[in-house]
């Protein structure tokens, strides 16, 4: 049995359990570092742990799967508010060179953000002054980036010298200053590809648009990759959260030799070529990239393909992409003119006769499914005929999720005889799912947001002092949906609700199941 060894970003379901399923639905043995160790939000991990840890279980493994961020600074939120210096970081970082020392026949795959800078302001997950002036530190990063590539006219010009006289130097100097850092700790990476101690890279941009840091940092990395003839072992797109599910698929194609096909349906003629909020280039070309990275290719239509992947997209880019928060009657005309829900509807179940694997990449909202759609597909009987679903925060973060649960389920599928264990793991995760990122970010969230938080002079970001209280409601309220409308021959059970950062974003819990 091959043992592939885990380093996730960060200690949330999202990078910790979600891998984990998939383990579950193979033949491969996953080792990760206990949850304990991982830290908390803004809370570090403890990395001489998890570097220690690594060393120890990489001298048996055969891949290691690594979150370099984890290594470096103890997660995702920490990678924006250390105040490490560059050699410590490379200490840290000479651990992979060390278990591939130990170990060279390990195969290393690693992957590493290129720090975001959200367009508001708000300190939620970043240093304490954004929430003073996030819009600004960000503004600053686009325009410097516009200014270097198109110009910019009068307005912009003055508004750019406003929010240098308006954010302190100081603030300033640390926000540069860490990105300089990060920036450099990119580099090394890549040369650590260069080297021969990283098999694989792949370099996430988390939350980005078409100017700013990001967009700038990764022109000069994929230059340096270019340089370095490095195109062939180095992926650089829109993505984070759900890399860890991405990469450990692109393992087990390799160790299993499988090159699936995936054909990619749209629910809009726009929807290829509309750019996701939160990301910079078209949906297609992202889809691409998440199929590519995760071992697959994408279907030409000379061959039949092992996977439909239904993509429910927006037909308009950027802001005007709406939210599960809007009302349906609220959002941009596109949704009424240019998405043909009742038409994607009847392909699904089109499709369902073909007897393929078939996912849904509900990406048409941010920040959790589309109720409309679903309730059509649930009134319409198509939800069982189904494999995979993912509607979960970004574009990048429900596509990278849904492709890597369509390979491995694709591939079970195809064996001479089908494993049921396996596939009854497929089909709870996938259960799992529809109550996530439909049940809850769509539906149950807003209803406890609006109707009982504030009773319980409680907010989104604001439940610690009524944790247990606010996680027992989501529990009811996803038992009554899991019971409407998740469509298992059997009862369906919830418990074990968690809040991992103490607020409304993001959930975990414990889903069995007791056939009828």
């Amino acid at each position: 049995m091959n043992k592939i060894v885990y380093v996730p970003l960060d200690e949330r379901p999202c990078n910790y359990d979600y891998p984990l399923y998939l383990a579950g639905m193979t033949d491969l043995q996953m080792a990760v570092p206990s949850r304990s160790m991982l830290g908390d939000k803004k809370q570090p991990a403890n990395t001489e742990a998890v570097a220690q840890w690594l060393v120890k279980e990489a001298d048996d493994a055969d891949y290691a799967l690594v979150s370099i961020d984890m290594l470096l600074y103890g997660g995702i939120v920490p990678s924006r508010l250390h105040q490490l210096d560059l050699a410590e970081l490379e200490r840290r970082m000479s651990v992979l060179r060390v278990i591939k020392s130990a170990n060279p026949s390990l195969k290393l795959y690693a992957f590493h953000l290129i720090t975001r800078a959200p367009a508001y302001s708000s300190s939620e997950e970043e240093p304490d002054y954004y929430a003073d002036y996030g819009r600004e530190l960000y503004e600053y990063g686009w325009l410097m980036d516009k200014r270097k590539r198109d110009g910019l006219d009068q307005a912009e010009e003055e508004r750019l010298t406003h929010i240098e006289n308006t954010v302190p130097s100081t603030i300033f100097d640390d926000f540069l200053g860490r990105r300089t850092v990060n920036k450099q700790l990119n580099q090394h990476s890549v040369s650590l590809v260069d080297e021969g101690v990283i098999d694989y890279l792949v370099i996430p941009l988390d939350d980005n648009s078409l100017y700013g840091y990001t967009s700038s940092e990764q022109r000069s990395l994929v230059h340096l990759i270019q340089h370095s003839n490095l195109l062939d072992r180095i992926a650089v797109y829109p993505g984070a959260d759900e890399i860890g599910c991405t990469m450990f698929s692109r393992i087990f194609c390799e160790i299993h030799q499988y090159e699936p096909l995936i054909h990619i349906r749209y629910s809009s003629t726009l929807g290829p070529a509309i750019v996701p909020k939160y990301e910079d280039r078209s949906l297609n070309e992202s889809i691409k990239h998440h199929i590519t990275a995760s071992g697959a290719y994408v279907a030409d239509g000379f061959e039949a393909p092992d996977i439909f992947l239904m993509v429910h997209s927006p037909a308009a880019s950027g802001v005007s992409v709406a939210e599960t928060t809007d009302r349906y009657d609220a959002r941009h005309h596109s949704y009424f003119s240019e998405v043909n829900i009742r038409e994607f509807a009847s392909a699904i179940e089109r499709y369902a006769r073909l007897g393929k694997v078939m996912v849904l990449g509900d990406v048409a909202l941010c920040n959790g499914g589309d109720d409309i759609l679903m309730k059509l597909l649930a009134k319409k009987g198509l939800l069982d005929k189904l494999d995979g679903y993912a509607a979960w925060n970004t574009s990048g973060n429900a596509l990278g999720t849904v492709i890597s649960h369509a390979i491995i389920t694709a591939y079970n599928r195809a064996q001479a005889q089908l494993d049921p264990q396996k596939e009854a793991a497929s089909r709870m995760y996938y259960y799992y799912r529809l109550i996530e990122d439909w049940g809850y970010q769509s539906v149950v969230r807003q209803y406890i947001t609006d109707e009982l938080l504030p009773g319980l002079k409680a907010s989104y970001f604001q439940i610690e002092h009524v944790q247990d209280k606010v996680e027992e409601m989501i529990e009811q309220q996803l038992q009554h949906f899991a019971n409407d409308y998740i469509p298992y021959d059997g009862a369906l059970t919830i418990s074990k609700v968690t809040t991992p950062w103490k607020r409304m974003f993001e959930i975990g819990f414990l889903l069995e199941s007791e056939q009828s």
